[in-house]
């Protein structure tokens, strides 16, 4: 049984449905929620789902270890990022290699790097009057969105697009293929 933890910095939507996924499952499970916000969402998740929660602080997690060492003591196998906004710090990188996965909501290379998350991706796309968009899953490094693709799934952009409403499509291809392709990795096809 391998032990997740995601970390999660807002509402949590996917935490939800990767929770969900492995809820029954005799691979893995969610054994941990990684937090820096104490009024996120994603706490009431964890709370309802009977999860334990580490919450972090920024200047332990950038300058310090990472954590890595409470991770460790949890028997963390895999770390998912979903929706975590830092920037993963080389010895948490150097501790889990090849173990730290992170979505992103946009095709890789292009839309990535330090501020593109959220609504200002999906803007970003639609200003520059992309045909298409989608999501990334990644391996993370020591560089925003830069470790090595893992997967990418894409959907046009319609017409009269808006930031929100490309948000809620590319939302529902993360909810579909994220928890799909953690059980992938956990089943073997790839370095994990």
């Amino acid at each position: 049984m391998k032990n997740i933890a995601i970390f999660a910095s807002g509402a949590g939507s996917n935490a939800q449905k990767i929770i969900e996924h492995f809820r029954y499952s005799k691979k893995a499970r969610v054994t941990l929620i990684v937090c820096n916000k104490p009024g996120a969402a994603v706490l009431s998740i964890a709370a309802a789902e009977h999860i334990p929660v580490l919450l972090i602080e920024k200047e332990q997690f950038s300058n310090g270890n990472g954590y890595a060492g409470e991770l460790q003591e949890k028997e963390i196998d895999l770390i998912v990022l979903a929706g975590f906004l830092w920037k993963i710090p080389a010895a948490l990188i150097k501790a889990f290699p090849h173990r730290i996965i992170n979505i992103h909501p946009a095709l890789l290379p292009a839309y990535g790097g330090k501020g593109m998350y959220g609504l200002r991706v999906h803007q970003a796309v639609i200003d520059n009057k992309e045909k298409e968009s989608g999501i990334s899953i990644h391996y993370v490094d020591e560089v925003y969105d830069h470790g090595q693709v893992i997967f990418q799934a894409k959907c046009p952009l319609l017409q009269h697009e808006t930031a929100e409403s490309l948000a809620q499509r590319i939302h529902k291809l993360e909810h579909e293929h994220y928890p799909r392709i953690i059980e992938r990795l956990i089943d073997g096809y790839g370095p994990f």
